[in-house]
């Protein structure tokens, strides 16, 4: 088993006081967080087919991630962990931001679905042995203070048979380009600041990551706009962003 308790916190403060600023405006769906809403559709889609695959479940069925108990580290206001639990999973939301946590854990009570949100880390999580059969990192890695620490440390909490699944930025020209240049100071998708190009991680980083955090890379899929349809859709093209899960075996533990 992973010794978390040795290990280094990978929170970045200055990351956390970033979103702290922006907490109100989670569920503005046309506010600072208006990219994530649009990019949400995908990614929970990918989810549910990555899980109903893994735990042999119908994934038309409205309650498809029944039963199955799950992290959303670095959920922020809940945008994703919310739709996650209207399909029946058990959510554990978590961020080390309180003002996230309090955003989101009062949307939750005023629609009724049923979230256990926790202004917490990765690192705390691990220490008090808690298990997930999938956790995820969405739109997360780029943001922590150590990509392998934090992954490793998310990766012990996969029960075995498990998955791990994240979402991030790949660290390339074209990721400057569209997701900086243009995401932040041209189209003003994110507040400028939103992301730093050096802290992008490539999948090749990720997938070594993974596997060194004893958890066998299963899938990886890019995610890019369609200014036509107005849409995020899976692609091959996997140069600005992407999607990669990972699964634990059914033996032990590391």
């Amino acid at each position: 088993m992973v010794n978390t308790k040795a290990r280094a916190s990978s929170v970045d403060a200055a990351e956390v006081e970033r979103f702290s600023r922006m907490a109100s405006g989670w569920w503005d769906a046309r506010g600072p967080m208006a990219a994530l809403h649009k990019l949400n559709p995908v990614r929970l889609a990918y989810i549910r087919d990555k899980a109903t695959a893994r735990f042999a479940r119908d994934p038309k069925k409205l309650d498809c991630l029944k039963g199955l108990r799950m992290l959303d580290i670095g959920c922020g206001g809940g945008i994703l962990s919310e739709p996650l639990a209207r399909l029946g999973a058990q959510m554990v939301g978590a961020d080390p931001a309180a003002e996230n946590i309090a955003v989101a854990g009062a949307h939750a009570q005023e629609n009724g679905v049923a979230v256990d949100y926790r202004a917490t880390t990765a690192e705390d999580l691990a220490a008090a042995h808690e298990r997930f059969d999938v956790v995820l990192a969405m739109e997360v890695v780029e943001h922590v203070a150590d990509v392998g620490s934090f992954v490793a440390t998310c990766a012990s909490m996969v029960k075995p048979g498990g998955l791990m699944i994240a979402a991030t930025l790949n660290r390339t020209l074209k990721s400057f380009a569209l997701a900086i240049v243009g995401a932040e100071y041209v189209l003003r998708w994110l507040p400028r600041g939103t992301h730093q190009w050096d802290k992008f991680v490539t999948p090749n980083e990720l997938e070594l990551a993974f596997e060194h955090s004893g958890l066998q890379v299963t899938g990886e899929r890019g995610v890019i706009y369609n200014p036509f349809a107005d849409r995020w859709q899976l692609s091959s093209d996997m140069d600005v962003n992407y999607m990669l899960v990972a699964s634990r075996s059914q033996g032990k533990e590391k």
